[in-house]
């Protein structure tokens, strides 16, 4: 009897199913430059500027060895990374400079509360960065890792306070169904019980839209009660993102909870977006594999700007209460040496000699840029 069930279950989900049908947004068809937010004062746009070298400015923050918190994929160090000057760079405001980060401050100021973030590798990537300039900064603190799907939490305890990372790389839910995993557009889910909790909240969404064969993440998307397939990848992502937006407004506390947003963060897949020298030679590499510097002209950088992003600007302007939009794409979009590349521990020795197909330039090294995204979510926070 439950067979027969699962089976007329089966049927009646076909019956919902819409025909196939598929049309991937692509960013480069844009030659938009890049805008920045309006969520700084006057006095100082802290997303519009330069990275600088400052020999007195300790940079990085931390040592990866004394950081047993970071993944393999993200520790460039580790795993034969050969240069080191993309860790001596720091990021100069046009009109400012950021406050040093401190640590001890940031553990005392959030003493008895909880930072979370919520989204996908982005934002474990940013997670772990922020503990270990915390680790860092208080090397002698009682702590404790509490590992799990979908939410691993490290806590200080000489401070009572915890940061979290919850994983969701749509913030809608997904689920399963006769075995097929489902992207319900209109749906946080039981996911937002884990948020409701937290003192910041830092989201962050992006790359999985995008994902196909393999790397996607769900087989089929629900909306307004049908399935479908496949869909415009950017109204897929503008639909969910105004489901987030309307939980935030519904159901956190804003009295209570900070809310931040975290930009998209870009990749370095296509040398010919910043390297506009006239040549008659091949690349070296089709991708961020080999660069060691960040791109000074920020006039012209000639790369598109991320059309999710007018998406994530669009929604959060009409939330009831805004979140505060963390617009770092253009300075992460200067840093094409900030990524693993070939230097992680994911990648066979065969993968590492086929920069090519196997380089990562999508993530970031620990140290590396993370740390300037957590430097600003400190100042955004205290300043």
């Amino acid at each position: 009897m439950a067979h027969m069930s699962s089976f007329f279950s089966l049927l009646l989900f076909l019956h919902f199913l819409v025909p196939f049908q598929c049309h991937v947004a692509s960013s480069s068809s844009s030659s938009a430059k890049y805008h920045h937010n309006r969520n700084h004062s006057s006095a100082c746009s802290l997303f519009e500027g330069s990275w600088v070298r400052d020999e007195e400015y300790p940079m990085p923050l931390y040592e990866y060895s004394r950081c047993p918190i970071i993944d393999p994929e993200f520790n460039c160090q580790m795993y034969g990374r050969p240069d080191s000057a993309y860790l001596t760079y720091r990021w100069k405001p046009l009109s400012c400079d950021l406050p040093r980060f401190n640590g001890i401050e940031f553990l005392m100021k959030m003493e008895g509360k909880t930072v979370m973030f919520v989204g996908d590798s982005l934002g474990r990537n940013q997670w772990q960065s922020l503990i270990c300039m915390l680790s860092s900064a208080a090397p002698n603190a009682r702590t404790q890792f509490l590992s799990g799907d979908p939410l691993s939490t490290f806590k200080f305890l000489d401070y009572g306070m915890s940061i979290s990372f919850y994983r969701a790389p749509y913030l809608v839910d997904v689920d399963v169904f006769q075995g097929k995993r489902i992207l319900r557009l209109e749906e946080v889910g039981r996911n937002g019980d884990a948020w409701k909790s937290a003192d910041v909240l830092s989201f962050n969404t992006g790359h999985w839209w995008t994902h196909q064969g393999s790397l996607q993440g769900w087989d089929y998307v629900n909306l307004r009660g049908k399935y479908y397939q496949d869909m415009d990848r950017l109204a897929a992502l503008e639909i969910g993102m105004k489901t987030w937006a309307n939980w935030v407004d519904n159901n956190i506390d804003r009295s209570r909870t900070k809310v931040f947003f975290q930009a998209i963060s870009p990749t370095h897949y296509n040398p010919n977006e910043w390297n506009t020298r006239k040549t008659t030679t091949l690349m070296p590499t089709k991708n961020c594999y080999g660069e060691t510097a960040p791109i000074r002209d920020t006039s012209s950088y000639p790369g598109p700007y991320p059309e999710q992003m007018r998406i994530v600007d669009m929604v959060i302007r009409e939330m009831k209460n805004p979140a505060y939009l963390m617009d770092t794409t253009f300075l992460s979009a200067l840093r094409k040496d900030g990524h693993p590349s070939i230097y992680s521990g994911e990648l066979s020795p065969q993968q590492r000699a086929n920069p090519d197909h196997s380089a990562d330039c999508s993530h970031w090294c620990l140290p590396g840029l993370p740390d300037t995204w957590n430097e600003l979510l400190y100042t955004a926070l205290f300043y």
